[in-house]
């Protein structure tokens, strides 16, 4: 075992020590996730996408088609307790809070209240313009345990005007020093690139942040939202080989690494589903597929369907929509690009795609 991962270990280990003491049903509900696992049950992130309002534009946003009017029922708070209490009846334990920016809500305290602090492990995205410490003092305070900061590099040189707000970095460290300060679990996510993966700056990135004890969540780029058809950004295999020998090295991680003791590669549906601000659920935030509208059915039957188209309900050892060109070229560019989103699973998944018959022809 290297230093790295061992140091992780224990890192690991504190942080579920202080869950069980501060959040005890969160806790219970994980330990219960590997027989959950074992009878093929999802133990899904909501990754909730209340709102699209965003103070920035960055080129790469995922969401960029989802945002300005639409017809039809969206979230209100009540409809977000009834979300909670059905995921709590599942045993999910986390919950994203994402949008666009949060931190623009004006229903910010009233949602994490809706979620309720006590059942779920609340982690907050934000491009941490608006985050200062007394900002972040106040999350902390009614609930939120972690923040997810988005920056894309810290270099005076590097690409952090990805996120549309020129090449200053003074926002985003006072926002990471902020939260750190308020004793949130803080963690940076970054988009990594064909272009940057490999790149000095990118090694300075992660050494700069890992010597504030801060971990970075990477996140390959996807050729959905501002960058549809945009196949120039995306890493392929030996790239992510690269990637997973960091990981070696430095405090790094991405959505295909073990935790909590499982590798369950893929973890569209199995260990995450996006739910937009219009009730559909979505395999993931760059899988724009609709398994069901939760204003519809109940979250426990959209996800059994999820399962059941076998790209998510079986082990995949890559990211789909980021390195498989099969499944992009398939899937994504074949069957979602040009149509409303997200677009219907039974519009882009027949019947070979899966694992049994279609559970809504069942009686």
């Amino acid at each position: 075992m290297s230093n790295q991962t061992e140091k992780l270990n224990q890192i690991e280990l504190g942080k579920r020590d202080l869950l069980r003491k501060e959040k005890p049903l969160v806790y219970e509900k994980i330990k219960r996730f590997k027989d959950k696992v074992k009878r093929g049950e999802s133990i899904a992130i909501i990754q909730f996408q209340y709102d699209y309002k965003c103070n920035f534009k960055c080129p790469h946003c995922s969401v960029k088609r989802f945002q300005g009017k639409k017809e039809g029922r969206y979230f209100t708070i009540e409809d977000v307790r009834e979300l909670s209490r059905q995921a709590d009846e599942m045993g999910l334990a986390h919950f994203v809070i994402t949008g666009g920016e949060p931190l623009v809500f004006p229903d910010l305290d009233e949602l994490v209240e809706a979620i309720d602090p006590q059942k779920f492990y609340i982690s907050l995205d934000t491009n941490g313009w608006l985050l200062d410490y007394d900002r972040a003092k106040h999350l902390k305070d009614i609930g939120v345990d972690k923040i997810q900061l988005s920056l894309d590099g810290i270099l005076e040189n590097g690409p952090e005007n990805l996120h549309g707000k020129g090449k200053s970095t003074n926002w985003a460290l006072r926002a990471l020093d902020a939260s750190l300060k308020a004793g949130l679990n803080t963690i940076v996510q970054t988009v990594v690139t064909k272009q940057r993966v490999r790149s000095q700056e990118f090694i300075d990135f992660l050494e700069f942040l890992n010597g504030k004890d801060v971990g970075v969540f990477i996140t390959y780029a996807k050729p959905v939202g501002a960058w549809e058809g945009n196949f120039d950004v995306l890493v392929d295999r030996q790239d992510m080989d690269y990637v997973r020998g960091l990981e070696k090295k430095y405090n790094v991680f991405t959505h295909l690494t073990p935790s909590y003791g499982l590798d369950l590669g893929c973890i569209a549906v199995k260990r995450m589903v996006s739910i937009t601000k219009y009730g559909d659920v979505m395999p993931c935030p760059y899988i724009h597929v609709s398994l069901g509208n939760f204003f519809e059915e109940p979250l426990k039957k959209i996800i059994e369907k999820g399962l059941n188209i076998k790209h998510f309900g079986t082990r995949v050892d890559t990211c789909l929509v980021a390195e498989d060109r099969d499944f992009i070229n398939k899937y994504i560019a074949g069957r979602i690009y040009g149509k409303p989103l997200p677009v219907p699973y039974n519009e882009v998944f027949g019947k070979d795609d899966l694992l049994k018959e279609d559970l809504n022809d069942e009686a």
